[in-house]
């Protein structure tokens, strides 16, 4: 079984761990390594020969067109990671629905596809904001990769299986959610589906997890290309913050090749044509 790969395409100073201290209205300010650390992905992928899903962010792509066409044009699938990585619960629907429709349009016009699936900033579809589903569906994503049936400060969310599924949504929508992937221990739900849990984690451990989940129920794998730049530069935060960001940076991307070679991976439409749940041909973007 073939599980999915995915990569939230972001720069460093955008993550939610530095939003108490670096301003959105300030990025433009910082140096954007987003480009080669993108490349740096793709190429250890294409040296492992293996293809993934890039949840694109609309503010890079918007400064970095070539960008989204470059990962399309390598044979990855290229989906939407909204537009300014805000957190949903911080934002009027209005606002989500704006972002997310522009985002969505950025890319399809980059990458001349439809865009099919998206993933929430820090997973940030929670209850408050599960009306954020309806504007998925309804915006013409065909699937979400959202929902982290954990607790957390910034996210968590029960789901109603854990393995890829079809939902209803409040208005009565249907769409596909491809949760972020836990494995119970003692009843408690661990987090085991990448970033800063898989530079924490010690690989053997990450490694032991997947496997318990059994091989008839896919995993997904995500990581932040800032995660394999352990030269990138530092930003003045909390000791919290700069813990989740920089902790064991230089290891990660030995962890990610070692990863690579003991599981199979795919796209996550990929992985969700092969479950039957979306069909394999996308219909074209629009014009």
């Amino acid at each position: 079984m073939r599980n999915a790969l995915t990569i939230d395409v972001e720069d460093y100073f955008q993550v939610s761990a530095f939003r108490d201290h670096v301003d959105y209205r300030d990025w433009d300010g910082f140096e954007s390594r987003v480009v080669a650390n993108t490349r740096r992905v793709m190429d250890l992928l294409d040296e492992a020969s293996v293809k993934g899903t890039f949840f694109v962010l609309g503010w890079v792509a918007e400064r970095k067109p070539a960008l989204a066409r470059e990962i399309d044009a390598r044979g990855h699938e290229v989906a939407c990671h909204g537009f300014s990585h805000q957190l949903i619960y911080r934002q009027s629907a209005a606002q989500f629905r704006d972002e997310t429709e522009r985002a969505k349009k950025l890319l399809e016009d980059q990458c001349g596809r439809a865009v099919r699936g998206y993933r929430a900033a820090s997973f940030s579809i929670v209850d408050s904001t599960r009306w954020a589903l309806d504007v998925l569906a309804e915006a013409g994503f065909e699937y979400d990769s959202s929902l982290f049936p954990v607790r957390h400060d910034l996210y968590g969310i029960d789901v109603e299986s854990a393995a890829p599924h079809r939902l209803t949504t409040s208005r009565g929508a249907s769409l596909v959610e491809f949760p972020m992937t836990v494995r119970k221990v003692l009843g408690v739900p661990v987090p085991v589906s990448g970033g800063g849990y898989f530079r924490l984690y010690p690989l053997a451990l990450t490694s032991a997890l997947l496997r318990a989940r059994g091989d008839d129920v896919p995993f997904v794998f995500y990581l932040h290309p800032w995660e394999l730049d352990p030269e990138q530069p530092r930003i003045a935060a909390s000791w919290k913050s700069r813990f989740r960001h920089y902790t064991n940076l230089r290891s990660c991307e030995r962890k990610l090749r070692a990863l690579l070679d003991r599981f199979r991976f795919a796209p996550m439409a990929s992985v969700l044509v092969e479950q039957g749940l979306i069909k394999a041909d996308p219909a074209p973007a629009s014009p």
